[in-house]
Order: structure tokens, then sequence, then C-alpha cells
């Protein structure tokens, strides 16, 4: 009976000490579900569901990324678009006629200063990518694949303002060269307003991606919590009771231990 006694203690013992090793998992990972033996089911919907919400922060991580670098490109363009709009206003007070040689030597200048302008607002880089030479493709990777968005040439021969050899093309020795220059910014200015544009609606699709990403990890994060989330309360009350379990069954296999070895002495 006392040999019964005992294994009856052990295997107490045992259990209670599995109890207690599973509520202090529990507690210290703060799931229900630390491993598949707590509810295979469970665990698998849950581990399906950190992924996806792991995915969407990448995802939100990407299209914030890539609106970062849109910005950067599109605070070059608007420089360049300031820049044509004051020189378009300059010619277009110049095909009147009106103006003296010194005026047209200074508007000639201004032309320049403006072309060095252009070309130093299409050198803008992101980490180290330069963006409005003609050969940026901002790509994201998204939750329904890629999105690309290819950047334009800004560049004063992108433009138009320059030969291939960054050679002014505008002349402004004539009325008839002025109107010339004057179609030339022109077409260069509707170019950068064009691109401008593009680059905003582009920015205008990655923040509404980026909300949406927001509100999908907010929601399976949620979902995630009140699934697996532990009991903290109920989990300690369970550890507490394991606890004081063990104890007994220590104590009673203490005494049985202590019974035998009383026995054995008697008998020798």
């Amino acid at each position: 009976m006392s040999a019964i006694n005992g294994l009856s203690s052990l295997r107490q013992l045992d259990q209670t000490q599995a109890a207690s090793a599973k509520s202090i998992q529990k507690i210290t990972s703060g799931s229900q579900y630390p491993s598949a033996s707590d509810g295979a089911s469970a665990y698998s919907i849950l581990v399906r569901m950190y992924s996806n919400i792991d995915a969407s922060a990448q995802y939100n991580s990407n299209t914030q990324t890539a609106n970062a670098m849109l910005s950067t490109a599109a605070g070059g363009v608007s420089s360049t678009v300031d820049a044509l709009s004051s020189l378009q206003q300059q010619l277009m007070g110049a095909a009147n006629g009106t103006n003296s040689q010194s005026d047209i030597a200074a508007i000639g200048k201004n032309v320049n200063q403006t072309i060095a302008a252009v070309n130093d607002n299409a050198s803008v880089k992101f980490n180290g990518q330069s963006l409005l030479d003609g050969s940026q493709q901002v790509t994201v990777a998204g939750e329904h694949g890629y999105t690309n968005t290819r950047l334009g040439d800004m560049t004063a021969q992108g433009l138009g303002l320059t030969d291939k050899n960054g050679k002014s093309v505008i002349d402004l020795s004539s009325q008839k060269g002025i109107a010339s220059a004057l179609d030339t910014v022109n077409k260069a200015l509707d170019k950068a307003l064009n691109e401008s544009t593009n680059i905003g609606a582009a920015q205008q699709n990655l923040s509404s991606a980026s909300a949406n990403y927001t509100t999908q990890q907010t929601s399976l994060t949620a979902a995630a919590s009140t699934m697996g989330d532990t009991d903290l309360a109920s989990e300690v009350t369970k550890l507490k009771s394991s606890q004081t379990q063990n104890a007994l069954a220590l104590y009673a296999a203490k005494l049985n231990m202590h019974s035998r070895s009383s026995v054995l002495a008697l008998l020798q």
C-alpha cells in the first residue's frame, strides 16, 4: 500500500510541476497558446495572424519609404516649376518689344541661372539614388504585388532647355528668338507641371495604402490579442494553485519515503 501511495504522490508531483511550468510559460509569453500542444488549431490560426501582421507592417514600411522618396522628388520638381514660372513671366514681358538691351541682357543672365537651378533640382538624391535624371523608377512591394512610378527627366536637357552638350537653346537676340524661347519655356513648364501632378497622384495612392495597412495591422492585432492573449489574473491563480498542490505532493512523497525508510530499518 505504501508503494502505491508513493507512486501516486510522485505522479501527482509530476502533474503539478507540469501545470506550474505551463502556467509560467503562458504568463511569460503572454499567450494562451505558446505552442501547438496548447491547442493545435488555435495555435495555427494565431501564427498565421501574426504572420499577416508582420507582412502588413513591412508593406506599410515599404509604402512610407517610397512616399518619402517621392516627397524628395516632388520638392525638386516644385523648385523647377517656380524657376520656370518666373522665367516665363520675364519672357512674356520681353515679348512685347519694349525692353532695352540691358533688360534683355538681364533676362539672358536669368536664363542661365534658371538652367543651372533646374539641373541642381534634378540632381536631388534619396539614399544615394538620383531621382530626376530620367533613370529612376520607384517600386513598392505591397499586398497585391508591385506598384511602379516612373520619374521623368527633369534636367535642363530633358526639359528641352539645353542641347545634348548642355548649351542653352534659348536665343534672345531677336523678337522671333524671344517668341521661340517663350514657347520652349512653356513646354518645359508644362512637362514639369505634369511631372508634379504624376508624383502627387502617386503620393496620394501611397498615403491611402499606408492608412489601409495601418488599419489592417490594428484590426489583426486586436483580433489576435482577443483570441490568444493570456488572462494573467486567471493564470496567476492557476499557478498559485499548482504551486500549493505541488508543495502538498512533495510533502506526501517525502512522508512516503520516510515511511519506507522506517520499514526497511525495522526489517534489518
